[in-house]
């Protein structure tokens, strides 16, 4: 049953005459509480911000002064107490309310300026358990919500960067603060206390090794509003989860215009896949458009590696998005731009190749300090018409496989090589995905078919149209070897690659049909070896 309601209206503008500033985060605490005791707010505080206010020579009131009763526990217990609370919870017009207080001498509070202990930037940092939940906040979500649920009367300010516009409401007010203004306010914080105790909840989970809890929450802080989403008649907005994995979401943007939602999703893609490859080994680059990989390679260079992967299809790439997993060098810059492309994402950049990034100004150029690790372990979250698909993310690296030779013919050394550079490029190529490869570079990518016959053949498709722009005899494709994502059902797309060229064959294996599909291979010379792991990329 719902607890009922005695509908008092709420006012619209309610003065400020007390408030009560509580901040782990004092970023502009001290100008606020200025402006406060200007306006002729009375300062009430707790701990570290009451020192701070007192030695900007301020007037404050501790907050024990309040409550008859001092801080004890380390702080632990210091605003959960009713003359808090009372304060804050009271209905002032109700009359059975405004007795009570009147009778206990709680005082109203009109306006509360909180933030929360760094719970995710110390669990971020790697600190202890101990330290971990040293830092979960208790009395402050519990002070952020009563005042958000009572924001009737009640102010409450979580965001220091909405301190500003609290100061020049109540200049434009008189002193008060507008109904609407109190909303607003408290749905943010709300939305503040809610991913807060989300990610409090998911570090639980991780810590427990409770793979689906009964409950999930996910959270995200406001980080762009888009111009629109996938259409231009979405709405769109960049969240971040905290979440310090390198990335589009953690990278710097040293010029171009502002990032799109197709961006940002095609941007992950892309460096998630150039993540893959070792910078220690090779470079590595790779361009995506639509999500998919349109060419990777790795080479001797950036410059290298970059003609490898825009041979593979060089009309796809046009518009698309570079990443590379080396630093960003001049050489290399000097031939991206001489095709239209979107971003640039490089773990850093030299400051020649970033001026010549420069003179291309809508050109995005994005570095971000270093390389998503392909073996860490995450979540990805995926919404669904009533509810969310969670799953731990694809972390499964060919390297650490054990790649079983199933046909009569092994493969050589130089195919082996290759088989694991397209498999690697695979996993990250829509299903179903099929991937041509030579010379540490794709030759042919067939993504996103209902059949993976198609794929192969789309694939081998696009390898002619590059051996034709690129003037060649034949496509590259003839050499070449193959990675498909999952098993082939039949032998019908492992004839397709056959045909196309291809001499080895990767896969998964797992089918009811995998004898059938041997029995092809041998009859063909062809190398095939299982890797026992699936990609499939939806």
């Amino acid at each position: 049953m719902a607890v009922p309601t005695k509908n008092i209206p709420a006012p619209d503008l309610v003065p400020v005459r007390r408030a009560l500033l509580s901040v782990f985060d004092k970023t502009g605490l001290v100008d606020l509480a200025k402006a406060l005791a200007a306006a002729g707010v009375e300062l009430v505080s707790t701990g570290g911000t009451a020192k701070a206010i007192a030695e900007a020579g301020l007037a404050v009131r501790d907050v024990s002064e309040l409550t008859g009763f001092p801080e004890i526990m380390d702080g632990r217990v210091k605003t959960l107490h009713p003359s808090v609370h009372g304060a804050l919870l009271g209905i002032r017009d109700d009359a059975d309310h405004a007795k009570a207080m009147r009778d206990r001498h709680i005082e109203p509070i009109d306006l509360v300026v909180s933030n929360l202990y760094p719970f995710e930037e110390v669990r971020r940092s790697g600190a202890g358990y101990a330290s971990i939940v040293e830092n979960i906040d208790i009395g402050g979500p519990a002070m952020i919500r009563a005042s958000a649920k009572n924001h009737a009367y009640v102010a409450i300010v979580t965001d220091p960067a909405d301190y500003a516009s609290v100061v020049n409401a109540l200049e434009m007010n008189l002193g008060s603060l507008s109904l609407d203004f109190r909303k607003k306010l408290a749905a943010k914080a709300f939305a503040r206390t809610a991913t807060y105790d989300a990610a409090i909840s998911g570090w639980f989970a991780e810590e427990l090794q409770i793979e689906h809890p009964t409950w999930r929450a996910f959270g995200g802080r406001l980080d762009q509003v888009m111009r629109y989403g996938e259409n231009p008649h979405q709405n769109a907005g960049f969240y971040l989860s905290g979440d310090k994995r390198p990335g589009v979401a953690t990278a710097r943007q040293l010029q171009g215009k502002q990032l799109s939602y197709n961006n940002i999703n095609d941007t992950d893609a892309a460096f998630e896949l150039v993540g893959e490859f070792d910078p220690a080994r090779s470079a590595a680059i790779a361009i995506i458009k639509h999500a998919n990989p349109c060419g990777v390679a790795e080479g001797s260079s950036l410059k290298a590696a970059y003609a490898k992967a825009l041979a593979c299809d060089p009309v796809s790439a046009f518009g698309g998005i570079v990443a590379m997993n080396r630093i960003l060098d001049a050489e290399a810059a000097e031939e991206i731009v001489k095709t239209f492309t979107e971003v640039i994402i490089a773990p850093d950049a030299t400051d020649e190749a970033a001026a010549i990034v420069a003179a291309k100004k809508n050109l995005r150029l994005l570095v971000t300090g270093g390389l998503p690790d392909p073996r860490a372990a995450g979540t990805t979250v995926k919404s669904v018409a009533g509810g969310l698909l969670v799953q731990s993310r694809d972390n499964a690296v060919v390297d650490d496989l054990e790649l079983k030779v199933v046909t009569k013919r092994a493969p050589t050394p130089a195919e082996l090589a290759d088989l694991k550079f397209a498999f690697r490029v695979a996993k990250h190529v829509k299903s179903n995905a099929i991937v041509y490869a030579r010379d540490g570079a794709t030759v042919g990518i067939g993504a996103g078919q209902m059949s993976r016959v198609d794929s192969s053949r789309i694939a081998a498709r696009k390898a002619l149209d590059a051996a034709a722009a690129a003037g060649l005899a034949e496509p590259l494709t003839k050499g070449s070897v193959v990675a498909s994502d999952a098993f082939f059902p039949f032998a019908d797309g492992l004839l397709s690659a056959i045909e196309a060229g291809a001499t080895a064959v990767i896969q998964p294996g797992g089918s009811m049909r995998d004898d059938d599909v041997i029995a092809a291979a041998d009859e063909h010379g062809i190398a095939m070896v299982f890797t026992g792991v699936r990609h499939f990329r939806h």
